[in-house]
C-alpha cells in the first residue's frame, strides 16, 4: 500500500478535525496552522521529516534523542513553532513505522524532485545529525544514509564530506575497548 505525502498529510488533517470533543485548542491551532501553509511548503516539510524518520528507524528503534533532534531540525528548517514541529515529526515517525518498506523510496524520490542540490546536502547533514543524536551512528544507520544519498542522486564525495563531520560517532570507528 502506498500513500503519497500529500495524502497522508491531508488524511491526518482530516482525522484531527474529526477528533472527538476532547480535542484541545492546542491541537486545533496546530492543525489550522498546518492548513495555512502553502501546499508545496507543507509537502516539502513532510518529506524532509519523513526521510529523517527513515534514518532514525533504520536500526528498528527511534530513540528519544533522535526524536528530539528531528524536532529541532524540522523547527529550524520550517520556521514552525515547536508544537507544530513536534506534530510533524510524530506524523512522519508513525508513517515511517507503518509504511516504511513501501514508502521509503517513494517519499525520498518526491523530496529529490522538490529539492535543490543545496537542500539535498542540508538534508544529508541532518541525516547524520539524527543518526548521531544518541552518540553513535550504527552501521545500519550509515547504510540507510548511503541508500538515501543514492536516491537523492548525490555523489560519493557528498556522502564522505558529510560523514567526515560525524566520524567520531561512527560505531565502526569507536574504540571497542
Amino acid at each position: 500500500m502506498t500513500v503519497s505525502i500529500s495524502k497522508w498529510l491531508e488524511a491526518f488533517k482530516q482525522d484531527a478535525k474529526r477528533t472527538s470533543s476532547k480535542e484541545t485548542d492546542t491541537v486545533r491551532k496546530i492543525v489550522d496552522a498546518l492548513d495555512a501553509l502553502e501546499p508545496g511548503r507543507a509537502k516539502f516539510i513532510a518529506a524532509f521529516a519523513y526521510v529523517l524518520s527513515r534514518v532514525a528507524r533504520a536500526d528498528m528503534n527511534i530513540s528519544t534523542a533522535e526524536v528530539r533532534r528531528m524536532e529541532q531540525l524540522v523547527a529550524g528548517l520550517s520556521g514552525l513553532p515547536e508544537e507544530q514541529a513536534i506534530l510533524v515529526v510524530q506524523i512522519a515517525k508513525s508513517q515511517a513505522t507503518l509504511f516504511g518498506g513501501t514508502e521509503n523510496f517513494l517519499v525520498t524520490e518526491e523530496f529529490n524532485k522538490m529539492a535543490t542540490h543545496e537542500q539535498k546536502l542540508s538534508l544529508l547533514n541532518c541525516l547524520f545529525a539524527v543518526a548521531a543524536a544518541d552518540e553513535s551512528i550504527s552501521s545500519v544507520e550509515e547504510r540507510e544514509i548511503r541508500l538515501i544519498v543514492n536516491e537523492l542522486q548525490l555523489t560519493h564525495a557528498d556522502f564522505i564530506n558529510a560523514r567526515l563531520a560525524y566520524r567520531d560517532y561512527l560505531s565502526l570507528l569507536k574504540d571497542t575497548g
